[in-house]
């Protein structure tokens, strides 16, 4: 019997991974291994090249004991794209939802009930293996597929939380922001320790050209809701292309009647914003309460409680995703 109790974003034993191999021809169909530790040479791109992409997604337990996807197809696209920049030979988009549905199938006890508001986390990811030596494309790949029970990713939750802005980088503007790549995050490593160590719940990343616009939160895409009504989410050529970020403006859109837009958010739009937000696979969403940044405090609806708008935001999105609202777009695949 597995505890749900408790969920947090960590790391729990399930019975199956998925493993395939490319062999420097063409993918080979793959399986499920009872083990998720690998075996690959140290000389591998993956290790000192950061020749790897990765993806976040998750499975969902409806109140009848469904378990569903949200929006399987915009992943695979997404990770085939992240293969091409890397130069990894792109998965096939049949090859990466096969696989993650036969891992979520595998290991559908782990799905946490949907009372508890858990859910199955799936991690696809792709590596470069083999002995290579010297800055060039690896020889041979691997593409598996991992999951694990989950809660929230931000302890606060839905519950509103401060964030700071960093005066450290993530990505340069024409570099690989938008790519799904462990490099990039490991640039976030040391700014959001710094941010926890000072009490917010991660940074935020202004343009690293010009340091006077938004970029993105940490491990996320931020979000504000205007003063007259409007849903805006930063413009930039380094920010992840969010699969949450756009469903959220498509619903914000068809379902609230706000113009939804993607636009270059000086530090003093700020001031214009009554609500804000950090969304995502991982995140969901989580209100700011506040920002911080140098002598200067930018304050959204409340310390304490969810505004109206990302409220009412967060239940369409959850509801979809959990089937407790019928999906209007085809973005459910039922297992």
């Amino acid at each position: 019997m597995v505890n749900f109790d408790n969920l947090g974003f960590d790391v729990t034993k399930v019975n199956n991974n998925f493993q395939a191999i490319h062999d420097g021809t063409s993918w080979g169909e793959g399986d499920l291994k009872s083990d998720d530790d690998i075996t690959i040479s140290a000389f591998s791109t993956c290790l000192h090249y950061a020749q790897e992409v990765f993806e976040g997604l998750k499975a969902y337990k409806t109140k009848d004991g469904n378990i569903q996807v949200f929006r399987i197809e915009e992943n695979a696209k997404r990770f085939r794209d992240s293969c091409k920049r890397a130069l990894i030979p792109e998965v096939p988009e049949t090859l990466f939802i096969d696989a993650v549905k036969k891992t979520v199938l595998a290991n559908k006890e782990f799905i946490p009930p949907r009372e508890t508001n858990g859910t199955l986390y799936i991690r696809p990811y792709a590596l470069g293996i083999g002995y290579n030596l010297g800055l060039k494309p690896a020889k041979k790949y691997m593409f598996g597929v991992l999951v694990t029970p989950v809660g929230s990713y931000f302890e606060s939750g839905i519950n509103p939380a401060p964030f700071m802005i960093t005066d450290l980088d993530r990505a340069a503007p024409r570099g690989t922001g938008h790519v799904k790549m462990g490099a990039n995050y490991a640039a976030g490593l040391m700014p959001n320790r710094i941010a926890h160590e000072h009490g917010y719940a991660d940074c935020i990343y202004l343009d690293s050209e010009t340091h006077t616009r938004i970029d993105e939160v940490g491990a996320a895409n931020f979000f504000g809701i205007t003063k007259d009504g409007r849903f805006v989410t930063p413009s930039s050529p380094s920010i992840l292309p969010s699969i949450t970020r756009r469903s959220l403006m498509k619903l914000a859109e068809d379902k609230l009647g706000m113009p939804a837009e993607c636009v270059e958010i000086e530090l003093d739009d700020l001031n214009h914003l009554a609500e804000a937000g950090a969304c995502g696979t991982a995140a969901v969403i989580t209100p700011i309460s506040k920002i911080d940044f140098k002598d200067k405090t930018f304050q959204f609806y409340s310390d304490t409680e969810v505004g109206p708008t990302t409220k009412k935001l967060y239940d369409l999105l959850t509801g979809i995703q959990f089937g407790d609202i019928e999906d209007p777009y085809g973005w459910i695949t039922v297992l």
